[in-house]
Formats: structure tokens, C-alpha cells, sequence
């Protein structure tokens, strides 16, 4: 037994407790961050680790894809905070010439020390994201099922967690403390003692998170350190709103249960840190010291995604004409949302050019601002930061939300590849080649479906089912050979390549499409080639399926005039 110059220590006194330590789960040393290694192995690492080990990772691996965007941004979050920047684009030049290849992993580890109290998420004052003591006047709280959003409401047998979510380890629970700020459901919620807005012990619906109002887009590169970097936008990035007190949620007051108000309600977010970090909830995770079980989940601050074209760089925004007339304004913009049925690859316009085909037609106005993310790297690629050759993967998440908002019916997932010569705006001819291309396999699945549709009236049939199932039957046949025409798209000096490229395009464009035509011409019934009288614009006409092939021929070399071969005696 040691001793020291009192003499022999004594022992402790019989039935004497250890010393207690309140729980703690340390996201900047703990794992909770699940990635993607370069070697294809998967492992969870702590905010700490991510960054010291960003060239090494392929990228985030989220339990779902909006995860992923979260995860995304508060990483961005912690490193504009953490270097203060960058200020201009030489700042980032920096960075992504740095010759070790890596992040500054010695700043951020020094930042994430100095900050860690504010990162635990279990701390007894000031736990990450949340409020400590959040309560409603009875005291309750609810099971984990309202932020984990793959429990679909009332449909349990289509997920892995057949009781629901019961218990989740503390690195799983932070995940979905993130997803619920950003991609929260609306809806009647929990009134706590404190918040202006509860109504006979509720809150009525106020919207989703604020990433749930999104298209959300970002930019992935080889490894998580590119991929970091080319969506790490300067201050000075054009028309972008940033102001030097711009800080994110750790750095501002602990929220409470009272949503902002007054002036700073109508002037934050003050920058990317705070709308990253923005706490559209107000939560409190209730644990048991090893799990968690239960959560408080209510109302936070409120962000309104009318004309925040100047402060969110990850989604593309529509002009709303139908706003413009019902508030007033002169412009409104709104964030343009995905739609689950199209591939991303059909949403180039809005992407590349910033337009969008039919637009008009849907009484959109025309004008689409495409994300600034995207403007950020054609900035990178006119001023010769980027190589035009250089690959990128473009990737499109969001959630669709159903039943007034109050349900996740789908999550958006997709990318598109292409090279970053396709965003430069001083010389913008092959990103327009590319949006051309989308437009002429629009027209050419638009023939199709109308073949569709012909052999149905010929037959007698009902014909929007066949028509809807002819468009997904061409898109899907084109889907894969576009993506790999479009990656292989590179710079070229030759005035003629785009043209050629769109000529190549078309030509195999019409081979698919004429394929899946004949195929619909053979499985035909005799009905359709016997036909019958149908309306026309013009009169009745004698329908037949020989009348509508020829139809779908012509209907063909107007959709891809590159690809009908120069013959004047060729039938029009």
C-alpha cells in the first residue's frame, strides 16, 4: 500500500460509493459519424477523426440519405468556423492545393476542444442541440419514433424496427437529433411551458425543418475531403448574404423553449454556419445513462423559405407567379423541390443553365435560379481553379412529404456525373449541348408515349395507363446510357464536338426509343390493327396501328432531327 510523510494511507470507509460522473457522449471524441472508407469498408468515427482522416474516406454513409445532407452540413458548419473562412476564393486555393492533402485537422481539433462542452450531447446544461429543460406542463414525452424517419406512421412491417424505436445508442440518437432540426415532419406538436405559441397544451403546425423545404444539392468529389472543400463557399461568394457575425448554433446562447423573436427573427440567418446549424425543433432526449428512450420534441425557430435565394447555396429556386400575386411582391422565389419520378439526369436545366423546359406551361416563370453551390464551382472552373476535365458527382437529396406534411412518404436520392466544364458561364455551349440532349429524350419519350396512347384508341382501351407506362419504359431504357454519354462529355477546342456529341446523343436516343416502339407495335392486339373511328383535331379519322407507326416515325425524325439520315426522298 503506497505511503507518503503522514504515514500509511487509510483504507476507505467501509460501504463507501465511488465517485459519480454525470453521462457524457463527447461527439468530437466519441465515434457517431458512420463513413465510408476508400477501400469500401465502413466504421464510425468522432467529429475529431473525420476530419484528421477526410482523404482516407469516401464519404458519408448515413442510416438515409437526408442523413447524409445533415451530416454534410454541420461537418461544413464546424470548418468555416473553425478557419474563420475562407474569406476569398485565394483562401480556398489554399486549401485545395494544400500539398499534404489534407484538411487543417490541427486548427479544427484545437477549435473542437475549445468548444466541447458545447458538443455533448448529454451535458446536464447545455447538451448538443437541445434544451435541458424542456417540459411540457405534465411531464411527458414521447417514444423515439417522431425522429427516426425510417419508422413510417402506421406502417411498421415495411421496416427493420418491427416494435418501432424502442432504444438507440447514443451515436445513433445524435444522428437523428440532426435529421429532426432539418427534415422534421409537421403537424400538431407538443406544447412546453414556455413557448408563446402552445394552444390548450399544443403547438399547431408551423411547417417542416427547414431541409425539408428543400431540393437539396451537393457536390460530391473523389473523397470526403474534396467533397468537403468544393462545397466550402467563400464570404465573398456572389449573391450570397453573409454577415461577419455569422456563428453557428454552439457559439450563440443556449436555445430555450421560446422561439426567436423581434429584429433577430428577421435578420438570421446572419450566414452558412447559422443556417447549417438552424434549430427549427426544440428537443431533449430522455436517457437512461446507456441508451436513449424517449424524446421531447416541439416547435423551434421558425425560417420561412420565401426569398432565401440569397442564403441557401444547396437547392435550386423557382420563380412563384402565384405568390408574387398573393403577397404582393414583385419576385418571389421558392425552393425547387425534386420529384421522385423523374431522374436527376431530366433536371439538367435547372442545374446547369439555370432553365427549365415547360416552365411556362406549368405557369412557372421561366427564370430558375440555379444553387449557388453550383455557380460557386463554375466560378472555381472560369477562373482555372478547377480543370474543366474534372469529374464531379452531382447529388440530389430531399424528402417528399404526404398527408399535409405530417408523414416522410419518400426520400430523393440521386446523382448525376458530369464534368465541370458543363457549368462554365463564359462559355456555357456544351452545358446547353447537355440540356439539349435532356430535351431531345424528353420529346423522343413524349413520341413514344403518344404511340402508346394511339394503339389504346385504336384498340378501344383506355389509354393514359399505357401512355404513363410507355414514358417509364423509355426514360428507364435511357437513363443509364445517358448518364455515361454525359460523363463523357470533356473541353474541347473543336467549334464542332457539341454538335457531334448532340448528333451521337440522338442517334442512340433514337435506336432505344424505336426499339421500345416496335416492341409496342408487336404486342399490338388485333383490335388496334383493325382500328376504328376515332376524334381528331382535323375530324374523324380511321385509326389503326399502321397509322399510328407512322405517327411515331415521323413523330421521331421531328423529336431527333440529327439523328434522321440526309435523304431528301425519305418520307416526312
Amino acid at each position: 500500500m503506497p505511503t507518503d510523510a503522514s504515514g500509511p494511507a487509510s483504507p476507505p470507509p467501509p460501504h463507501a460509493s465511488p465517485p459519480t460522473h454525470p453521462p457524457s457522449f463527447d461527439l468530437t471524441s466519441r465515434p457517431w459519424l458512420p463513413v465510408q472508407r476508400l477501400d469500401g469498408t465502413e466504421a464510425e468515427l468522432s467529429l475529431t477523426e473525420v476530419f484528421e482522416q477526410a482523404s482516407h474516406l469516401r464519404r458519408l454513409v448515413g442510416d438515409v440519405p437526408t442523413q447524409d445532407f445533415v451530416l454534410l452540413r454541420l461537418l461544413l458548419a464546424v470548418l468555416h468556423d473553425a478557419l474563420d473562412g475562407p474569406e476569398e476564393i485565394e483562401d480556398w486555393a489554399e486549401l485545395w492545393n494544400d500539398g499534404d492533402g489534407d484538411l487543417p485537422a490541427d486548427r479544427v481539433r484545437g477549435y473542437l476542444d475549445e468548444h466541447r462542452d458545447r458538443f455533448d450531447l448529454l451535458h446536464p446544461s447545455t447538451p448538443f442541440l437541445q434544451v435541458p429543460d424542456l417540459h411540457t406542463a405534465k411531464g411527458e414525452h414521447s417514444s423515439l419514433d417522431p425522429i427516426v424517419a425510417d419508422v413510417p406512421n402506421n406502417a411498421r412491417f415495411f421496416t427493420m424496427r418491427a416494435h418501432g424505436a424502442e432504444r438507440l445508442g447514443f451515436a445513433e440518437a445524435a444522428r437523428w437529433l440532426l435529421h429532426a432540426h432539418a427534415y422534421d415532419t409537421s403537424g400538431i406538436k407538443s406544447g412546453v411551458v414556455g413557448d408563446p405559441r402552445v394552444k390548450g397544451g399544443k403547438v399547431y403546425p408551423q411547417g417542416v425543418g427547414w431541409a425539408g423545404n428543400l431540393g437539396g444539392v451537393y457536390v460530391e468529389g473523389d473523397d470526403l475531403r474534396a467533397t468537403l472543400l468544393l462545397n466550402l463557399l467563400p464570404r465573398d461568394t456572389d449573391n450570397l448574404r453573409s454577415r461577419t457575425d455569422d456563428r453557428p448554433a454552439w457559439r450563440h446562447e443556449p436555445a430555450t423553449a421560446e422561439a426567436l423573436g423581434g429584429a433577430e427573427a428577421q435578420t438570421r440567418p446572419h450566414g452558412l454556419r447559422d443556417l447549417y446549424t438552424w434549430q427549427s425543433r426544440r428537443v431533449r432526449l430522455h436517457h437512461d445513462g446507456d441508451a436513449v428512450h424517449g424524446v421531447l420534441l416541439a416547435y423551434g425557430d421558425p425560417l420561412t423559405p420565401r426569398n432565401k435565394h440569397d442564403r441557401e447555396p444547396m437547392t435550386a429556386w423557382r420563380r412563384s407567379p402565384a405568390q408574387e400575386k398573393k403577397i404582393g411582391e414583385e419576385q418571389v422565389y421558392l425552393p425547387r423541390d425534386h420529384d421522385p419520378a423523374r431522374s436527376a439526369w431530366r433536371g439538367l436545366g435547372a442545374l446547369v443553365t439555370g432553365h427549365v423546359r415547360g416552365a411556362e406551361q406549368r405557369r412557372e416563370a421561366a427564370k430558375i435560379v440555379r444553387p449557388r453551390v453550383l455557380d460557386w464551382i463554375a466560378r472555381l472552373t472560369v477562373e482555372g481553379y478547377l480543370d474543366g476535365g474534372l469529374l464531379i458527382r452531382t447529388r440530389l437529396v430531399g424528402a417528399v412529404y404526404g398527408t399535409q406534411q405530417s408523414v416522410i412518404d419518400e426520400i430523393v436520392d440521386d446523382t448525376v456525373a458530369m464534368p465541370v466544364v458543363l457549368l462554365h458561364e463564359e462559355d456555357s455551349t456544351l452545358g446547353q449541348t447537355a440540356v439539349d440532349a435532356v430535351n431531345d429524350a424528353e420529346g423522343a419519350v413524349m413520341v413514344l408515349g403518344d404511340l402508346a396512347t394511339a394503339l389504346a384508341e385504336a384498340a378501344g382501351a383506355e389509354s393514359e395507363a399505357p401512355r404513363a407506362t410507355a414514358r417509364d419504359r423509355g426514360f428507364a431504357a435511357l437513363d443509364e446510357t445517358f448518364r455515361k454519354w454525359l460523363r463523357d462529355l470533356r473541353p474541347s477546342d473543336d467549334p464542332l464536338y457539341p454538335g457531334e456529341q448532340r448528333s451521337r446523343w440522338q442517334l442512340t436516343a433514337r435506336e432505344i426509343v424505336s426499339g421500345i416502339g416496335d416492341d409496342l407495335l408487336d404486342s399490338a392486339s388485333e383490335a388496334a390493327w383493325t382500328g376504328r373511328v376515332v376524334a381528331a383535331k382535323n375530324g374523324p379519322v380511321w385509326l389503326t396501328a399502321s397509322r399510328a407507326d407512322l405517327r411515331f416515325r415521323s413523330g421521331l425524325r421531328r423529336a431527333l432531327p440529327m439523328a434522321t439520315p440526309d435523304d431528301p426522298e425519305a418520307p416526312q
